[in-house]
């Protein structure tokens, strides 16, 4: 008999739930905090596992190319990874991507949305899409790190739950 510790599962937040507040710093150089879109505007968080991957930079360049339709359904995209600011930075830099990107460096807001991997301890690939009254209305975590959902998929989403 195993006397080994079972690693812990997280379990993501839940359709229907108020999403916790964070302030993360962005690769613009600012403080982003998910209530300061309150009242405002609906936000599409995208966890993604790590800068530099493959899935993860067709993923967020694919953010860039839809970024007219993501800004027409007024939703704000912000994609976050535990990756370090200055990588980050590099990351869009090199992509020309046209969204910020968040470093979740403490991982505090993987832990409080219930994407961490204990194992690897950076996020599952993750979205949630939170209504400007703050409260999730649809989420989708990927069974494999080298899957993502299509931006077609997600606007879908966001029409069908936010209009």
């Amino acid at each position: 008999m195993s006397t080994a510790t079972p690693t812990p599962v997280t379990t993501p937040l839940a359709v229907g739930t108020e999403a916790p507040d964070f302030a993360l710093s962005s690769t613009s150089g600012q403080t982003v905090s998910l209530s300061n879109f309150r009242g405002q505007k609906a936000v599409l968080l995208a966890f993604f596992p790590l800068a530099f991957t493959s899935t993860c930079t067709t993923e967020l360049c694919a953010f860039g190319d839809d970024f007219d339709a993501f800004v027409g359904a007024n939703v704000e995209v912000l994609p976050i990874s535990v990756d370090a600011v200055p990588s980050l930075k590099e990351f869009r830099n090199k992509y020309g991507m046209k969204v910020e990107l968040l470093s979740d460096f403490k991982r505090e807001a993987s832990r409080a949305f219930g994407v961490l991997r204990p194992d690897t301890f950076f996020s599952e690939r993750a979205y949630f899409l939170i209504d400007a009254q703050g409260i999730i209305r649809w989420m989708h975590v990927e069974e494999a790190l080298g899957q993502r959902r299509e931006n077609a998929e997600i606007l879908a989403a966001i029409q069908n739950v936010i209009g």
